[in-house]
């Protein structure tokens, strides 16, 4: 292991945050995926890994929630070229099939675009199994694997590792969606399905909490009311009862008192101010100060709680500057810093 310098100049040396380790020193490896062939409305995701990669070694490795919080041995590899190829030739694809729905509807277009969506739907099948296959290794090896997205389909094949090696589990998800769609537009692991197809495929999930929650069908609310593991903390109602005295501390630890012992974090950008990710694929007015959502974090640990892993998911880079990049770099640091805190708990 090479020497770090926690308050020098960030180095550029390919892992996160400049970070001295390897893959076989790390206790947490971050597996970026570089795809966001089912996003609807705006592109880029896929560049997101990348991008926050690029932005982490901007960042003071001070935290004050966790003691030599830089000693945290992460590792990331390298961003997948065929993978990021393979993405970029189908969401060209992929964007005619949506634009002809919207203006003909969905049966029109799979008609005639039938090809481009079962293309598209191998090879996220792939894309899954393969992650699916490296996130077992990764546990069989001690080692926590993490998803940093992409769309938030991404980290569909990490829940599905998890769901084989711990026997119950729950998922805290931060999000503006509720993703309880089902093959929503065709594609069967949709960006807006991902939590529909963790109810229907993970046979350990106990519970689904949902923070943030402020852009939703009518159908995903129904869902949500009639799945007894489903626990939805709309945007509007954790609003409203502030409005009226209520603190977030205060909602913090509701929240926290529906989850079970091990928890898998669930962050999408979007669960953010809007002026925190004005570039990612759907954002929504309202959301949270990214503090808040820290907070919420460290309190989970602090309530004796496992992490059990996590995904980062829909940062994507405008195209001047890097502030989206800059926040997603930040909200990952806190994710790593609560997991290693939870980690060293429960070692």
């Amino acid at each position: 292991m090479s020497t770090f310098d926690p308050n020098g100049v960030g180095i550029a040396n390919g892992n996160i945050f400049g970070f001295p380790y390897t893959e076989a020193e790390a206790d947490i490896v971050l597996i970026p995926v570089p795809w966001d062939a089912t996003a609807s409305y705006g592109k880029g995701t896929s560049n997101g890994p990348q991008a926050v990669l690029d932005a982490s070694t901007q960042l003071d490795f001070y935290h004050p929630e966790l003691d030599r919080a830089y000693e945290t041995k992460i590792f990331m590899p390298a961003v997948s070229s065929e993978w990021k190829e393979i993405n970029d030739r189908l969401c060209e694809a992929g964007q005619q099939y949506i634009a002809h729905i919207e203006v003909a509807g969905e049966a029109a277009a799979q008609s005639i675009y039938g090809a481009t969506l079962s293309e598209i739907n191998e090879a996220h099948n792939a894309l899954r199994a393969n992650l699916k296959e490296r996130c077992l290794q990764l546990l069989q090896a001690g080692k926590m694997p993490c998803v940093l997205g992409g769309e938030h389909s991404t980290p569909l094949g990490l829940l599905q590792a998890l769901d084989a090696h711990h026997d119950g589990f729950g998922i805290l998800q931060i999000d503006a969606h509720a993703d309880l769609r089902d093959a929503y537009e065709g594609f069967e692991q949709s960006h807006a399905s991902i939590m529909f197809n963790a109810l229907k495929e993970l046979k350990n999930l106990q519970k689904l909490t949902q923070v943030g929650i402020r852009d939703v069908s009518e159908r995903e609310i129904e869902l949500a009311k009639n799945d007894p593991r489903v626990h939805t903390f709309y945007d509007w109602q954790l609003k409203n009862e502030q409005y009226s005295g209520r603190t977030w501390a205060e909602q913090v630890q509701q929240i926290i008192a529906t989850l079970p012992q091990k928890v898998y974090v669930s962050f999408d950008i979007d669960g953010l101010l809007p002026s925190l990710c004005p570039h990612t694929g759907t954002p929504v007015a309202g959301g949270f100060e990214l503090q808040q959502i820290a907070f919420l974090l460290f309190e989970l640990v602090e309530s004796g709680r496992q992490i059990i892993g996590f995904d980062l998911n829909e940062v994507a880079p405008g195209p001047e500057g890097d502030w989206d990049a800059n926040v997603g770099a930040r909200a990952l640091w806190h994710l790593v810093c609560a997991t290693e805190l939870s980690r060293r708990k429960h070692a």
